[in-house]
């Protein structure tokens, strides 16, 4: 156990950054050394649950067979929110608990990442201004005031919902509620989650794959692992196992023998669209007859969701097909002035949610909340839940470790830990003018800068100061700059051009050419950090390429399965997975 202290190397440097050599030293040590707690998963369910364990002096690792986030952690709508339709389904406990998250997220563990976002409901009967209201006015009730920094719900007449959304069609609206949620670049919480927890002791090791359960006695003791980039395979002897693998939940339950279906796959698919082909000041959130469809502001692009069907193809690449764009597009028509079509789509991106199973066949019918089990002696797993509330899966996943190995662990104590950029943020950006005269950069990349790293900016301002020219952005249409390449290599694991070009950036999905001009330029990049051959360069380059070739043919598909066949017409970038 560490006690939640801050770990250092030999060096007695904090250990929170994600490169090579720390890599090289958890493999390292995984391979010799027990740990209280094995978690599988990089995603946020994962990495929380290292976090917690960590906090509450556990020794802990977790263990990723991609990229952190790669799955459906990086693939959400970007929604910090407590569930505004829960409201209406009586649900008040899931929405008390999301709200009180959210509420924690934007004013202490992660202000950074974590920002408002106002919607606007438009009205379109009479009596919708009652009930609707009655239903907005509970959730901000619920939130609390001390706690809640966003501003309560306001009613706008059908005049100023014609100034506040032009491009909404007239006969759409009597009128509209607008209200306040959150929202978060998903890809970065869990990297920053990451650091944080490997400050704080746990071994964060990606492109790690189990491949099987090991056993004592009558207790699950460790996994089998395979090290995706070398090849290596070892054993990891831990106290207890932490299944946090969403949508693969039951692929390691079956290694330890157990048959049940826990979680279900539900698709959610999402379209980036420019902010001018909308003209809206605000988010807009539609009722459909299957859920709600969401237009969520999110940097220079809007993005639209989402759809909510069954999937039962490949899990670690669903794809996006025609027939789901359309269905997006054509609903959020319906109540446009301008119609959208689908040369207005820059980007599209599919997730995996990891629904609890029930009996109904309709996916958006079952459970987000979660459920903790102790699948066998030495194995916990974790099934559902929401983003929003990752903390407390976190804390309830820890007390059942406890449980299983008969311990007595304090309390969680994580929502008094900020992440990674968060402690100094307020003062960091009432200094961005400062900034921007010390180094030269302009105000608008200091402020891309801090929004993403928040006071660990200094990170890559000291790299910029040793070499001027990764000031240089990758691409002009976006500030991101040759510096934070460097910086996802050496802080934040990225071991792969897409890890780059798909969650430390998003011009995968960002760019009309989805990142493929940038491609080489962050491959020659990422060579020396990484002991890159010529050869290397052009194998990470050509599949990514082949990657975003695959996706756009998906796209095109009329249905699931060939589109599902077309995706996967370019393999995994890692060895070993097919």
């Amino acid at each position: 156990m560490n006690g939640g202290q801050i770990s250092q190397d030999r060096n007695g440097l904090s250990n929170d950054r994600l490169g090579p050599e720390y890599r090289q030293s958890a493999l390292s040590r995984l391979s010799t050394q027990r740990v209280d707690v094995l978690v599988v998963g990089g995603g946020i369910t994962g990495i929380g649950c290292a976090l917690d364990a960590a906090t509450r002096g556990l020794s802990v690792a977790v263990v990723e067979q991609r990229d952190l986030a790669s799955g459906t952690s990086s693939r959400s709508s970007k929604l910090i929110h407590g569930g505004l339709r829960y409201v209406e389904q009586f649900k008040f406990g899931l929405v008390r608990e999301a709200l009180s998250e959210r509420g924690l997220l934007l004013s202490k563990l992660a202000p950074h990442l974590v920002r408002r976002v106002d919607f606007l409901y438009p009205l379109t009967k009479f009596w919708e201004r009652l009930y609707v209201g009655l239903g907005i006015g509970l959730y901000d009730l619920m939130a609390g005031q001390r706690g809640n920094p966003l501003p309560r719900h306001k009613h706008l007449s059908r005049k100023e919902v014609h100034r506040r959304a032009p491009a909404l069609a007239s006969h759409t609206y009597r009128g509209a509620i607008v209200y306040s949620d959150a929202s978060v670049d998903d890809a970065r919480y869990v990297i920053s989650a990451a650091r944080t927890a490997a400050g704080l002791g746990a071994l964060i090791l990606t492109s790690a794959r189990v491949t099987g359960i090991l056993r004592t006695d009558d207790r699950v003791s460790g996994v089998v692992v395979k090290c995706l980039e070398t090849g290596q395979k070892f054993n990891v002897s831990c106290g207890t196992v932490v299944n946090a693998t969403g949508v693969w939940s039951d692929d390691i339950e079956a290694y330890a023998g157990a048959h049940t279906s826990r979680v279900r796959a539900s698709k959610g698919i999402h379209l980036l669209i420019p902010r001018n082909r909308i003209n809206l000041q605000s988010g807009l959130i539609l009722r459909t007859r299957e859920s709600v469809l969401f237009v969520i502001p999110w940097d220079q692009h809007w993005i639209v969701g989402t759809t909510d069907t069954d999937w039962n193809l490949d899990r670690a690449h669903p794809a996006a097909s025609e027939k789901d764009i359309n269905y997006l597009l054509s609903t959020l028509n319906n109540v446009l002035n301008t119609p959208l079509h689908s040369g207005d789509v820059v980007g599209v991106y599919a997730g995996l949610r990891p629904l609890l199973a029930g009996e109904s066949d309709q996916t958006s019918e079952l459970s987000r909340e979660h459920a903790v089990s102790i699948s066998a002696p030495g194995l916990v797993s974790i099934s559902g839940g929401k983003y929003t509330t990752y903390r407390v899966m976190a804390s309830d996943t820890v007390d059942a470790v406890a449980l299983d190995q008969d311990l007595d662990l304090p309390a969680s104590n994580t929502a008094s830990v900020p992440l990674i950029g968060a402690v100094g943020y307020s003062k960091v950006r009432s200094e961005t003018a400062k900034l921007s005269k010390q180094t030269g950069l302009s105000m608008e990349v200091i402020d891309h800068l801090i929004s993403r790293h928040g006071d660990r900016v200094g990170e890559i301002l000291e790299l910029i100061s040793d070499d001027a020219d990764l000031a240089r952005p990758i691409t002009s249409e976006f500030p991101y700059l040759r510096a934070e390449v460097i910086h996802a290599v050496r802080s934040e694991a990225a071991l792969h051009l897409e890890d780059v070009l798909t969650r430390r950036t998003r011009l995968s999905v960002q760019t009309w050419d989805r990142g493929t001009e940038s491609a080489r330029q962050v491959a020659v990049l990422m060579a020396p950090e990484l002991g890159w051959s010529l050869d290397t360069i052009d194998n990470e380059v050509d599949h990514y390429l082949r990657r975003v070739a695959s996706e756009r043919e998906s796209n095109a598909q009329s249905d699931d399965q060939t589109a599902d066949a077309t995706r996967l017409g370019a393999n995994d970038v890692r060895r070993g997975i097919s």
